[in-house]
């Protein structure tokens, strides 16, 4: 089930929501290496986080489902927010620097396919950055939270999923540790759960981080010098007809003399020249 664009905006406006979104960008600070005149795209709902890490960028993009829907972004400013087709993005090739999903890998109808329409639109050694609902985690098991639908993911099939799609994981990292609170009372512990469960809880975690470099691979040609890979032609004498069969002087067989040929007749038979 996918998260409509409501349901998201209602959640990041809630308590709950605002600690959400300081844990997760708490996980992506140590990951997010600074990029000259970096062109940033968002893709699912990253506002929360566009607003963090998008606010030195020379562009910043936010692109939304049209599954999800989307919303107007920035406020009071001129938006950049589009309604795309997650598998068919509306940039050129090579024109991205960096890709930041949230809500978005894990209600891909195809994740391949979305990783390799971002593997275009990036820049040869760009980077996707990728959050998504852990397998183990807490936050799976909640639907009151937008991480609680979907397709969770472990680290295994999150690595696999993007070799497959010519990425090169680089980085890990994990949020979310501390449990979906409902009563606002508990809200004050959150942050100190989060720090602790670093170290005590990691593979509990509610999202998994993952942080990998696209690389553009080239093909070399291999020579074979394999015996079984070579076609060897080779001319071959068969004497056809009653001549080979010849009595020579004396009774015995009769040898083909050296001067003798063989040339090829247009019915795919010999005639044997003297």
């Amino acid at each position: 089930m996918n998260s409509d664009i409501v349901d998201l905006r209602e959640f990041y406006a809630s308590p709950l929501g605002f600690a959400a979104a300081r844990a997760i960008a708490s996980a992506l600070t140590p990951l997010w290496q600074p990029i000259s005149e970096e062109r940033l795209l968002g893709l699912g709902y990253t506002l929360p986080y566009l607003d963090r890490f998008g606010a030195d960028c020379e562009r910043t993009l936010a692109f939304m489902p049209a599954t999800q829907g989307a919303v107007g972004w920035p406020i009071g400013a001129p938006s950049r927010t589009a309604l795309v087709g997650a598998e068919d993005l509306p940039l050129g090739d090579a024109s991205i620097d960096r890709l930041l999903m949230v809500h978005a890998l894990e209600f891909a109808e195809s994740p391949l396919d979305m990783l390799t329409e971002a593997w275009r639109v990036l820049a040869p050694g760009g980077s996707v950055v990728v959050v998504v609902p852990n397998r183990r985690g807490l936050w799976t098991r909640f639907e009151h939270t937008p991480f609680g639908s979907g397709r969770p993911w472990s680290r295994g099939q999150l690595s696999r999923l993007m070799r497959e799609a010519m990425f090169t994981p680089s980085a890990w990292s994990e949020a979310l540790l501390f449990p979906p609170f409902r009563r606002r009372s508990l809200f004050s512990l959150a942050g100190p759960l989060e720090r602790i469960g670093r170290r005590a809880w990691p593979v509990f975690a509610g999202v998994v981080v993952i942080v990998a470099t696209k690389h553009v691979y080239r093909g070399v040609p291999v020579a074979s010098t394999s015996r079984e890979r070579r076609r060897l032609v080779r001319p071959v004498l068969v004497p056809q007809g009653a001549g080979a069969h010849r009595a020579g002087p004396g009774g015995g067989p009769a040898s083909l003399s050296p001067a003798a040929r063989v040339t090829p007749r247009r019915d795919g038979l010999s005639s044997r020249l003297p």
